[in-house]
């Protein structure tokens, strides 16, 4: 971990006031949100935000590798953290330990996250203790979703309560620095963040939180459908499908190219 790490990851975890955290998969989202957020999530949500999938477990470690290279060589100024793929670290502390590896030197980011928190706290804890910074995610964990109705609100029962409280003490025993907690109950959400020695980021779970986390794509308004913690501050896609719409009239009437698009 080098000294700019230290310094970004130290500056993160004693800032006072909300933490700003969105996700960018190109150069060029990363250059526009560096400095503007404290955080920079390269997540493997891209699964459906650039591919089109339903899910996240379509992700390998080579394609989170390319995205989050392309962020990395704009990233200065902000925490940079990669989402490691399902499947590259759950089986053994090895096996998640040489992928950490790899992702931090192939992308030159900050930290890694993981999902999960009682069954991989021996993940966590070798990974720290190798001098990676460790982001965790509880609550709904979209790793673990294979049809679209897991995608729902987490810590409902009492029983689910307990065992999110318990992946939260897990993940910070283990010498994780932040956690993400997504679609949670507000009430529960604000329990986590009483028990919490750690940065909280909420998606979908309470405003008590350290921070929030946003797909950016949601947030500018790219899809017709978002979950209901999306809350969209553009309208993105009417913007592009006008400007198509105009480039297309254009050309039907021979307006483009004018002499002053042409050589």
């Amino acid at each position: 971990m080098g000294i700019e790490t230290i310094k970004k990851i130290t500056k993160f975890c004693n800032t006072k006031r909300p933490l700003v955290c969105l996700t960018a998969y190109t150069r060029y989202m990363g250059e526009i949100l560096d400095g503007n957020c404290d955080l920079i999530l390269v997540g493997d949500s891209l699964s459906m935000v650039i591919y089109g999938n339903n899910f996240t477990k379509n992700v390998t470690l080579q394609t989170m590798i390319n995205h989050g290279k392309a962020v990395g060589l704009a990233v200065k100024k902000s925490v940079l953290v990669v989402d490691m793929p399902k499947g590259t670290y759950e089986t053994s502390p090895k096996i998640a330990l040489k992928n950490a590896k790899k992702i931090m030197r192939e992308t030159n980011c900050d930290a890694v996250k993981v999902e999960g928190g009682l069954k991989i706290k021996k993940i966590i804890k070798t990974l720290v203790k190798n001098k990676i910074p460790v982001m965790g995610h509880i609550g709904l964990m979209p790793q673990q979703a294979n049809k679209l109705s897991d995608y729902n609100v987490k810590g409902r029962s009492e029983k689910e309560e307990k065992s999110i409280i318990n992946d939260l003490t897990a993940v910070q025993e283990s010498g994780a620095f932040s956690v993400v907690i997504e679609s949670v109950p507000k009430a529960l959400a604000d329990k986590l963040n009483k028990i919490s020695t750690i940065k909280t980021i909420g998606i979908g779970a309470s405003k008590q939180c350290d921070g929030q986390v946003l797909v950016t794509e949601d947030l500018l308004g790219y899809f017709t459908k978002t979950a209901k913690f999306v809350k969209q501050y553009d309208d993105i896609r009417g913007r592009i499908l006008k400007s198509v719409h105009k480039f297309k009239s254009d050309i039907i009437k021979r307006k483009f190219p004018t002499d002053r698009n042409t050589y």
